[in-house]
């Protein structure tokens, strides 16, 4: 017997041993390497379900909601609702490629929003709640076009594309209580009736490719 508990203790510590190593090996590979991020700043309708959803990622160290494509210094909300102002509201994202694809950030970004909607998304509706992707360089610029062209072809939205596509300038982060503000705010009616289940639906689809952090 007592040989046999032996062999069993033996056999639990290996096995354990293993499992710990093969699960610090996937951490060590999921780690963001903050010297190796890049950037893409997009434009899908209102930023609190953009942030809310492309921070669940797995490899996505940042996401900041803002606005971009204006003329306006420093705008306010106040001055970007009113449409005046030439900006979109929008979130500027930091990943790691080695973790996650930027080809893979242009997916969930056209199954996110309904890139076929003109300046609006649902009953948001104005130029600021256009669909957008400022690109960085020439290789964000390919990538994307290709990204949306995989995504009309699929028949995902019916229709024909409005998404722009065009150069980053200058990202203006929004004010402190936009951040976060779905997770801050989830009772709040706009949250709860329109952004919760925009995200329920981002969950059931990445989730079950694997594409989420864990407990998001």
């Amino acid at each position: 017997m007592k040989k046999f508990l032996t062999i069993v203790m033996a056999f639990l510590l290996v096995s354990c041993n293993g499992q710990g190593k093969e699960a610090a090996s996937k951490m060590a590979v999921e780690k963001i390497d903050k010297s190796n991020l890049e950037y893409v700043t997009i434009g899908g309708g209102c930023f609190w379900c953009v942030q809310t959803t492309f921070q669940m990622l797995k490899g996505v160290d940042s996401v900041v909601s803002g606005y971009s494509g204006g003329f306006k210094a420093n705008p306010t909300y106040e001055e970007v609702s009113s449409g005046d102002t030439g900006h979109a509201e929008t979130v500027r994202i930091g990943f790691d490629p080695k973790i996650i694809s930027y080809q893979k950030l242009m997916d969930v970004f056209f199954f996110l929003h309904d890139p076929t909607q003109l300046n609006r998304q649902g009953n948001d509706v104005g130029t600021q709640y256009r669909s957008v992707v400022f690109y960085k360089d020439e290789a964000q610029k390919k990538e994307t076009l290709a990204a949306e062209k995989v995504s009309e072809a699929s028949g995902r939205w019916k229709g024909k594309y409005v998404t722009q596509v065009v150069p980053f300038e200058k990202f203006w982060p929004a004010e402190t209580y936009h951040q976060d503000y779905y997770n801050q705010n989830p009772t709040q009616p706009y949250c709860s009736a329109v952004v919760g289940p925009e995200i329920a639906r981002f969950k059931e689809h990445y989730g079950k490719l694997g594409w989420l952090k864990p407990n998001s």
